[in-house]
């Protein structure tokens, strides 16, 4: 376990990959884990790939949630550690781990609820319709889960300890891609569960994880004999969790609602099309890993030193992730451009799902640079608590200019599919460019320092 005091005196670039690298490596497992549950839905059918696409802005409505709560307590928490007060930490961590419980199992009945609507309204009727219920249904059974572990993982994350939660990621997917098939196909006398069987693999998984990262957390040293008192709600201390949580939570969810207006412009083109965007878009994930580290590794360093009153160190931080971000994703980048082609045929054999694939790979891949800029700021204002920032940026970039440039381009201009590929491309760069302007400002000294 890295001391916590490390984060605001040893060298920001060393502590950006001691914390960003494991982290990384946990977020490639894991999305290989994605990866392995559209190979094996892909060799059901084209419905059943389909249905992953179409079920995933229903279940990122709960993963924004369990990710708000994480980023407001890693957040709350690594400010605590920084002012050196660990009974504030672990107070924190209390409430947060009650109030995401209960919050889990209120936004997976919800979500059980709206899907059929939803996906009527993105096209899908008969037997497509039941595979995406059948999928998303046994998901959302498990949904507390997923919400547990990421909360589990904001204590250990707020101390800059993320090889825990990598090594879960990794034991996860290996399990993973040994239940599918157990599962799916019902080897062993198993019942043949099909696309639904893929789900329940996954909810087993994250289970598992539950009871792993409540094990590390609770002999680590800060948490140690954590009093069953600091349980009890403390209203004060859940109202400042929720000011934190909450337009977190939103920012995320409007990645949700971004990929329903994404889904509802591409669903005019054919399932095929959707099925295409899909699976781009994991591509597209996986390239991305490396950055992604770097959001933990900028919220937790800029946490504990804004809790410690050192804003150099805090600008430091960002501009440190700002750059290292940047430079991957160019290198991301290049490499998605080469390989968009044989990409996309690992997962379909289907030529107008392939086709559709690499025309839009090959806008991703000169527009991955701009994501460590928008993502890298959010988090660093995440950590200084300034979490409204993510959402404004969020409406903007998810849903006010993707309604309006997607349909400019795509009907008005009469673009078609491309007018949506397009699209991404022209209000992502936007964002990011908006997002340097706007993290600079925060950051340079006078503004910080005034703070």
């Amino acid at each position: 376990m890295s001391k916590t005091n490390s984060l605001t005196s040893d060298p920001i670039p060393q502590l950006t990959w001691r914390i960003a690298l494991p982290a990384s490596i946990g977020m490639f497992f894991n999305t290989m884990f994605n990866f392995t549950d559209t190979y094996c839905a892909g060799l059901l059918s084209t419905d059943a790939l389909a249905a992953l696409s179409l079920s995933f802005p229903v279940f990122f409505l709960l993963l924004a949630v369990g990710s708000g709560l994480s980023q407001g307590s890693t957040a709350l928490i690594a400010n605590a550690l920084g002012a050196k007060n660990p009974e504030s930490a672990r107070l924190i961590f209390a409430q947060s781990l009650g109030s995401t419980f209960c919050i889990g199992i209120i936004v997976s009945a919800v979500g059980r609820w709206v899907a059929p609507t939803l996906f009527q309204q993105l096209g899908a009727e008969g037997d497509y319709l039941n595979v995406a219920l059948a999928y998303i249904d046994t998901l959302l059974c498990g949904g507390v889960f997923f919400l547990l572990t990421m909360t589990l993982s904001s204590a250990l994350n707020a101390q800059g300890e993320t090889r825990v939660y990598r090594n879960f990621l990794i034991a996860g997917c290996f399990a993973n891609l040994l239940l599918n098939p157990f599962l799916m196909w019902g080897w062993l006398g198993l019942p043949a569960m099909g696309v639904a069987g893929i789900a329940l693999a996954t909810v087993i998984v994250q289970f598992c994880g539950v009871v792993w990262l409540a094990h590390k957390v609770w002999s680590s040293e800060l948490f140690r004999g954590l009093s069953g008192t600091l349980f009890r709600p403390h209203l004060p201390t859940i109202r400042l969790l929720l000011s934190q949580s909450i337009p977190a939570a939103m920012n995320m969810m409007t990645v949700a609602l971004g990929i329903f207006v994404i889904s509802w412009f591409v669903k005019h083109f054919g399932k095929e099309a959707i099925a295409a965007s899909g699976i781009a878009t994991r591509i597209e994930q996986i390239v991305l890993m490396p950055a992604i580290g770097l959001n933990t590794a900028v919220l937790s360093i800029v946490g504990q030193n804004h809790g410690a009153g050192l804003p150099h160190r805090v600008r430091e931080a960002w501009l440190t992730n700002i750059k290292y971000g940047a430079a991957l994703m160019l290198a991301g980048g290049a490499l998605v451009w080469a390989l968009r082609d044989p990409a996309m045929r690992i997962f379909t054999n289907d030529p107008v799902v392939i086709r559709h694939g690499v025309y839009y790979l090959g806008f991703a891949s000169v527009t991955l640079a701009a994501y460590p800029i928008l993502f890298v700021t959010v988090f660093m204002m995440q950590g200084i608590k300034r979490p409204a920032y993510g959402l404004w940026i969020g409406l903007y970039r998810q849903v006010a200019a993707p309604i309006l440039v997607f349909y400019t381009l795509t009907f008005l201009c009469g673009m078609g599919l491309a007018g949506v590929w397009w699209g991404i491309f022209g209000v992502t760069w936007s964002a990011a460019l908006f997002a340097l302007y706007w993290g600079w400002r925060t950051v340079r000294p006078k503004a910080l320092e005034s703070a």
